[in-house]
């Protein structure tokens, strides 16, 4: 928080914005939100779409933040409102995305024995809890943004913080399901895996990095926003940076280099078709 400020008063920032950090964001997620989706349009995987919405909402929230920079110390309301909800909401397009994944991936080595949850109705349960998640941010982020004084700011908070819990707990139950399909399957490996070429095993662990990267910045946002706005998290921009923005530029990284393109190709397994996951 910068000297000077006191309890009662009300900031957009409480610190003066970096011009350098955004633009160098801009520019990695630029270049790697451009790669996924050469890799999405060469290898059609359409059900990547959702990473890339969330690789352009990080793009056009640090464009937002640099014009705030830019601002400073007069900013205006827009472009703070854009960083603010877009830097909030663009991980979860790439949960909607790992969430998916994982679907698929059972149904194509014949794993739905082994799933506590039905194929068809995992990604169905995980994405609508995503989507609530999103919800309940997008509402918290709103109004936070519009936030004239430390009353509303903080009912805004616990809005928000309410949406981040709700998605760190549903991750949590993916991580479980996808663990005890993991185990299972290493137990009791299905003839489908046994004769596919499929890195079945790979592809789980990615989801798990994915997973953990996407939980430590949620976690990150939680002490966040529970601090408030004159909490230490809120009042200081490197944690930004470091916990947010470096984080879910290498869950992209992560997700081009193993790239889930072997899923695609293989309509048919253990009597299943793709489009089953989803009927």
């Amino acid at each position: 928080m910068a000297d000077g400020d006191s309890p009662s008063e009300f900031k957009l920032y409480h610190y003066t914005p970096s011009k350098a950090a955004p633009v160098i964001f801009i520019l990695l997620f630029l270049a790697i939100t451009t790669q996924h989706t050469w890799q999405m349009i060469k290898h059609k995987t359409w059900f990547l779409t959702a990473f890339i919405i969330g690789g352009i909402f990080e793009i056009v929230g640090y464009i937002a933040r640099a014009i705030s920079a830019r601002q400073a110390p007069d900013y205006t309301l827009m472009p703070y409102i854009v960083q603010s909800l877009l830097l909030l909401l663009g991980p979860s397009f790439f949960a909607a995305s790992i969430y998916m994944i994982l679907g698929r991936l059972i149904v194509l080595v014949g794993g739905q024995k082994h799933s506590i949850i039905r194929p068809k109705w995992l990604t169905k349960i995980f994405v609508v809890g995503d989507v609530l998640s999103f919800f309940v941010q997008s509402g918290g982020g709103g109004m936070l943004a519009k936030a004239s004084t430390p009353s509303s700011a903080s009912l805004a908070n616990n809005i928000v913080l309410g949406g981040l819990i709700l998605q760190v707990l549903f991750f949590g139950l993916f991580v479980l399901v996808a663990s005890i399909f993991h185990a299972r399957m290493r137990g009791d490996l299905t003839l489908c895996a046994t004769a596919s070429s499929l890195p079945w095993s790979r592809y789980l662990w990615v989801l798990y990095v994915g997973s953990l990267l996407i939980v430590v910045r949620c976690v990150f946002r939680i002490a966040e926003y529970a601090g408030g706005q004159e909490g230490v998290l809120m009042g200081t921009e490197t944690y930004l940076y470091v916990f947010d923005a470096a984080l879910m530029v290498l869950v992209m990284v992560v997700f081009s280099v193993q790239h889930p393109r072997m899923i695609i190709g293989r309509e048919k397994v253990a009597g299943y078709r793709m489009d089953q996951l989803y009927s």
